[in-house]
């Protein structure tokens, strides 16, 4: 979220955050966590839809489908869990491979 000061400079408005409601990929990559190439891999692919504005084509990402992307992977988490639940070998693993 990004803090815009006001042209008026009053204290009141500067400390109100302004939210964007396009992201660039950037935003994104650091919203998610992810680097630069994959958040391009995923606009790309279509899982995370996005448009392109401009004339050099600037990707951009509408906040809502980045929440409603959000939304579909724990859905598809939480089903990928139940279907496949954590055995002790999983367990065994995951602390030996620390």
């Amino acid at each position: 979220m990004r803090v815009v000061i006001p042209p008026c400079g009053c204290r009141r408005c500067e400390d109100k955050p302004v939210s964007s409601r396009f992201l660039t990929l950037a935003d994104v990559a650091e919203t998610l966590n992810i680097s630069a190439s994959q958040t391009y891999a995923l606009v790309r692919s279509g899982e995370l839809p996005a448009i392109k504005i401009g004339g050099r084509g600037q990707w951009r990402v509408e906040a809502s489908e980045l929440e409603a992307y959000i939304a579909r992977m724990y859905t598809e988490t939480a089903a990928f869990v139940k279907d496949h639940p954590l055995t002790r070998e999983d367990l065994t693993e995951a602390i030996t491979s620390d």
